[in-house]
């Protein structure tokens, strides 16, 4: 399936764009790439002009990884592993994948996922305590963490709430 052109740009013009984009906000190369082909920039254009900002340090894969990271495990709440499949989703080398998680990961994900945990039990409805683990552990899959993790903070969630 084609990607619908939105407006024709020349590749000057998407290489202005594209610096004036990555100025605002981190960008990675397929970012950018899925602009330009949207911009109806051709491949070998859209090489050349990725390759300048590669090259000026507009996009920097490793930068964006890390940035990426620290957002989604401060602000979001995500797990290591959803972090990781939407980074390889946008295309990131799997060695900057780990490099970033590395980097960043040095929050304590059991106590961000007891915090969610917690948030979550007040909004979840369940005939019982194994329907509320069974949920629980649901949910902590779904952010992308880990089966120990999720087993500890559901195990201490359920026995101090079990008001049935």
């Amino acid at each position: 399936m084609e990607p619908k052109v939105k407006r024709t740009k020349s590749p000057e013009q998407a290489l202005s764009s594209l610096m004036n984009l990555c100025a605002r906000g981190e960008k990675c190369s397929a970012d950018a790439l899925r602009l330009m082909k949207g911009w109806g920039v051709g491949d070998a254009d859209a090489a050349r002009v990725l390759q300048r900002l590669v090259a000026e340090r507009f996009i920097d894969d490793s930068r964006y990884a890390s940035a990426f990271v620290r957002e989604k495990i401060n602000l979001s709440g995500w797990g290591v592993y959803k972090i990781a499949a939407a980074l390889r989703k946008k295309g990131i080398d799997s060695a900057i994948i780990a490099d970033a998680i590395a980097e960043n990961g040095n929050v304590d994900m059991l106590e961000r996922l007891t915090q969610l945990l917690e948030r979550k039990v007040k909004t979840t409805k369940a005939k019982s305590p194994a329907d509320l683990r069974a949920k629980l552990f649901r949910y902590a899959a779904s952010q992308g963490y880990d089966f120990s993790t999720a087993k500890r903070c559901v195990e201490c969630i359920v026995k101090s709430d079990e008001e049935w």
